[in-house]
């Protein structure tokens, strides 16, 4: 059992040093402000909206190519 209670208390310590690092980290983190934050947002937004486009145009080309082979 003293084992355990070793293995334990040093988990904890591990956890609790864990922790520690982990809101320090935070600190150093730039968090973006409200115009950034739109800024990022409108263009992975507009960025999903092309890809979307795209994606339905090579398969509405495909699909009408197959249609042509396959008449």
């Amino acid at each position: 059992m003293s084992v355990q209670v070793n293995v334990n208390k040093e988990n904890a310590k591990s956890l609790g040093k864990f922790l520690i690092s982990t809101k320090s980290e935070l600190k150093k983190v730039h968090w973006p402000n409200k115009k950034e934050l739109t800024n990022y947002t409108t263009v992975v937004l507009a960025s999903c909206l092309v890809m979307a486009l795209l994606i339905w145009a090579i398969d509405s080309g495909i699909g009408y190519l197959l249609k042509l082979i396959l008449r």
